[in-house]
């Protein structure tokens, strides 16, 4: 099942995302499927006519996992670390497909990290490994957007990773995802620069909420973001970023500057 969260210019309202005669609609449900169950509203309109939104608004957090595959440890210079590198984005870096990266004023090097993410369902404190399905709500594409000369220079990386619009996520969130060699890949103005397989993750996905969970409790709502491959690279204001996942579609976001923004 597909979970939207749209809007057609009025008030946001969540939907289900389903094929009919060929073509993509999006059926209104009433409340947030989170704390509600999921009832149809009576909206039912084509998804080339909504404008959707980030599919979730994390609750509290978004905790973003470092260096979890090999490949891109080294393409930064180090090994993989011993134990899973955790770091945390707040609720305000989060934005929805198609809305705009701003490019940071302070920034120099701004680097794309394609990821899958996971969207949380229920209070979770020291889960399990083998009870972390019972957490999960679904996924869904994200991009860990880095200010690289920010990260080297601090070592909490909270200009490097927090800043407004560094969290794009979307478009929906899928609930019934086969993760265990999901592709991954990420686009910069069309051509292709990270491609692999989540089966290349270093930590599984139920080993990454044992392991958060032992330190944080996740509420309803928190992303957890997986890691992302081999293969990031810098971007420029006006390039066009996507995230494109098998079995989640594609999140499409453009870098622009404040310069752009304010005009």
């Amino acid at each position: 099942m597909r979970i939207a969260r749209f809007t057609t210019g009025s008030n946001p309202m969540f939907g289900i995302v389903q094929e009919k005669d060929g073509v993509d609609m999006v059926y209104g449900i009433t409340g947030d499927p989170l704390y509600t169950q999921i009832q149809p509203n009576g909206t039912i309109l084509p998804l080339e006519d909504v404008r959707l939104l980030a599919p979730v608004i994390p609750r509290s957090k978004v905790v973003g996992v470092g260096k979890n595959y090999a490949e891109h440890a080294r393409e930064m210079g180090t090994e993989a670390p011993e134990t899973p590198l955790l770091f945390l984005k707040p609720n305000t870096s989060v934005i929805g497909p198609n809305d705009p990266v701003i490019y940071p004023s302070y920034a120099k090097e701004l680097s794309f990290e394609a990821e899958l993410a996971i969207v949380i369902k229920s209070l979770a404190k020291n889960v399990p490994a083998e009870r972390a399905a019972d957490v999960i709500l679904g996924y869904t594409c994200a991009n860990d957007l880095t200010v690289r000369d920010a990260q080297r220079e601090e070592s909490q990386w909270f200009r490097a990773k927090a800043f407004d619009t560094s969290c794009p996520l979307g478009p929906w969130i899928e609930t019934d995802l086969d993760t265990a060699q999901t592709r991954i890949r990420s686009r910069v103005n069309g051509e292709v620069k990270q491609d692999a397989t989540s089966a290349q993750m270093l930590r599984t996905i139920p080993e990454l909420i044992e392991e958060i969970t032992r330190s944080t409790t996740l509420l309803p709502g928190d992303v957890i973001l997986t890691g992302t491959p081999a293969g990031v690279g810098l971007l420029e204001a006006g390039d066009t970023v996507e995230v494109d996942i098998d079995g989640l579609g594609t999140l499409t976001n453009r870098v622009v500057s404040p310069e752009e923004l304010e005009a």
